[in-house]
């Protein structure tokens, strides 16, 4: 008999049933980093007994074992999934700690580590999605704010200047309108210099009134009109645009820190670091997890057959090529913008610099597509083969995503120096160009987001609808923030659009403006 419960007690401390002892087993070998082991004792629970015992779980610290604790957790969800109940488990722990992990991009197996589980989390909780979309779309929206510090319209100059400026020069030409318009009022009517007024209540009644003379009505044209010609000038219209800029720039600040400050909750911050850089990092770590969530994890599921794990990391890596052309937007051209306007020759050439960094990415983008073709048609010369032979179409697509696959180990030195020599010829006059550094640079991560672009399968292409004016599309352009809001004219081209298939997958950024100019 004593030897029966002897062996009960041994066989229950090996493989414990009871949901109290599973639970206490879990925490022992978690503490231990033995995720695996603990993922074996909670699969031989019942998944009833695992819904009532979860609230006793250690799942913070199963969240910091992240992601070696994927299969833990990926277990203990799908427990509860089978379960048929929905116990106060916090799922947005696991999701946002995912996050942190897949925006850090330091281990690149960590997608296939985590797949699994992402699925159980939107299984778990389909609203985890909209949530993480959301959280996506406002780290988006705060990194465009971050943007939209750029120059702004001066009526005086009849150009772009920096906004403090253009509300110095409005303040002061308001300042001198007051005071001419004090002046002249001053010279009407003496008696309002000391406060007083000479004129009666009555001098205003109805009877009085009906009864100037035409003289006095001229007279009083006259003077009326003189102070609104002072007043009521369009260059005194100005202020208030101006405030909205200013105001709308207080809040896309307020939006960016108020993202950052979220952001802290889940890992320390460095100051040094870009804001628009954090904020970035975890916008993809959150369309990571969105992927993630859409991609069948099973490494044999197909909607049309056999479906292999590199086929679904393929597919990742190409959405993230336009993640890689936002940042050229957002974080390159602004360093670039900001080198060129150090160059005194080109300080007051506000159209020129942008369209000088516009046409470093079509010319990229071409540079390299020839580049493309040529090294595809060498290698197929080099194997003897037809390059418009049918058989060659797989093949081709193929190397296409060898050569997109090597990324930065790829050789783009001639596609960037071709690019820096074809502005440099156009722009003879602008010497300063050649030594600009920074330009160097911004071409060159041109060239390798152009390179990503045009190896993808399918390939991406660049919208060359660059004919102004032309009338705003909403589904392919969006406006710049020196835009008028009012007008749909576009009168130039800031940044260029991305097409896949005749889909727009990236709007333009354009400027548009009825004044023509």
């Amino acid at each position: 008999m004593r030897d029966c419960a002897m062996e009960r007690i041994r066989r229950d401390r090996s493989s414990p049933t009871s949901p109290r002892l599973v639970v206490r087993r879990v925490l022992v070998l978690a503490e231990g980093r033995q995720f695996r082991e603990a993922a074996a004792v909670l699969q031989r629970l019942a998944a009833q007994a695992v819904a009532a015992a979860v609230a006793d779980f250690p799942l913070d610290l199963i969240v910091e074992g992240l992601p070696h604790s994927a299969h833990l957790l990926e277990t203990l969800f799908n427990k509860l999934i089978a379960s048929g109940q929905r116990p106060n488990v916090n799922a947005e722990q696991v999701v946002w700690q995912l996050v942190r992990l897949l925006a850090s991009h330091d281990d690149p197996t960590l997608k296939t580590k985590v797949a699994r589980l992402a699925k159980a989390l939107l299984e778990y909780q389909p609203d985890l999605h909209r949530q993480i979309s959301n959280k996506k779309k406002a780290l988006e929206q705060a990194v465009e704010g971050l943007g939209c510090h750029g120059l702004t319209a001066d009526a005086s100059i009849g150009g772009l200047t920096h906004l403090h400026a253009a509300l110095r020069t409005e303040l002061q030409r308001h300042v001198d309108a007051y005071k001419n318009a004090l002046h002249r009022l001053d010279e009407l009517w003496p008696a309002a210099v000391t406060g007083g007024d000479t004129k009666k209540p009555v001098d205003a009644g109805h009877q009085r009134l009906l009864a100037v003379r035409l003289p006095d009505v001229q007279q009083r044209l006259i003077d009326n009109k003189t102070l609104l010609t002072m007043l009521d000038k369009p260059a005194l219209k100005q202020l208030q645009p101006l405030v909205q800029t200013l105001a709308d720039r207080v809040q896309n600040d307020k939006e960016a820190l108020f993202c950052v400050n979220q952001l802290k909750r889940l890992q320390p911050v460095s100051e040094d670091l870009p804001v628009a850089s954090i904020l970035m990092s975890f916008s993809r770590g959150c369309g990571a997890l969105l992927d993630l969530m859409q991609i069948p994890h099973s490494p044999c599921y197909s909607d049309t057959g056999y479906h292999s794990e590199t086929d679904a990391e393929q597919e990742l890596s190409v959405k993230d090529v336009m993640t890689r052309y936002e940042t050229l937007y957002h974080q390159y051209r602004p360093r670039a913008l900001e080198a060129l306007d150090a160059l005194p020759e080109l300080r007051h050439a506000t159209q020129l610099k942008s369209k000088i960094l516009f046409s470093v990415v079509v010319l990229a983008f071409r540079t390299c597509r020839t580049l493309r073709d040529h090294r595809l048609q060498s290698a197929l010369r080099q194997l003897q083969l037809d390059p418009h032979s049918p058989a060659v179409t797989g093949l081709r697509k193929e190397m296409l995503r060898c050569l997109g696959s090597a990324g930065d180990a790829c050789p783009l030195q001639e596609a960037e120096s071709q690019v820096v020599g074809l502005v440099c010829d156009t722009l003879r006059e602008y010497r300063c160009l050649e030594g600009c550094d920074q330009l160097r640079r911004y071409a060159g991560q041109a060239a390798r987001v152009a390179w990503a672009m045009v190896c993808a399968v399918p390939p991406y292409e660049l919208d060359t609808d660059f004919a102004t004016p032309t009338k705003l599309q909403p589904e392919k352009h969006q406006r710049h923030h020196s835009s008028d809001r009012t007008c749909d004219t576009i009168r130039a081209f800031i940044w260029p659009a991305v097409m896949c298939q005749s889909r727009c997958v990236f709007k333009a950024v354009v400027v548009t403006d009825a004044s023509g100019t």
